[in-house]
């Protein structure tokens, strides 16, 4: 099993597009990319922690590689607006690929590169590169949050429309 740490905007977003996705084993919701040892959800919140809110996902890279959870990545949140993902607006927010090796970094370089050369976004692609140095757990209340909350507005609004993206572009990938 391996591990990626992303951020794009709500961390229960991504972990109910990660969960959905055939190889991976679990999906963690946390805090990282600051500086702030322990941070809390209030603390981060605040957008003075310097971190963002991420899932960590460990995965079989026998069944997906880490090129495709790049790949989905991109699909589902906007990479191209810096500390801003729909009504969501603050650091805790922001386009993050939080790499563990060298070998991450590059494949997300690559990715980025060929998504700005196809101009597959109007807008250039803000998403930060900086290697993981350490990951905080969010408390229990932010894990699984739209498996037990699927019927709030705010999981139909916002993450609804992100699974139904990823279930469009990437039907091969799902459980």
């Amino acid at each position: 099993m391996e591990k990626a740490t992303l951020g794009g905007g709500c961390f229960w977003c991504l972990e109910a597009v990660y969960d959905s996705v055939d190889g991976i084993d679990k999906v963690v919701s946390g805090y990282a990319g600051g500086d702030t040892p322990n941070p809390t959800y209030r603390a981060v919140c605040s957008g003075r922690t310097g971190h963002a809110e991420v899932v960590q996902i460990t995965y079989d890279p026998e069944i997906i590689s880490y090129r495709d959870l790049v790949e989905i990545f991109f699909t589902i949140h906007n990479p191209t607006t810096k500390d801003r993902q729909g009504a969501d607006v603050g650091p805790q927010y922001r386009s993050i690929i939080l790499y563990h090796d060298q070998e991450q970094k590059q494949v997300a370089e690559l990715v980025i590169d060929a998504l700005e050369e196809e101009s597959v976004f109007s807008d250039p692609i803000v998403t930060e590169l900086e290697p993981l140095d350490t990951f905080y757990e969010a408390e229990q209340k932010h894990q699984d949050y739209y498996q037990r909350n699927p019927g709030l507005p705010y999981c139909q609004a916002v993450i609804e429309p992100k699974l139904s993206k990823l279930r469009k572009k990437h039907a091969a990938k799902l459980q």
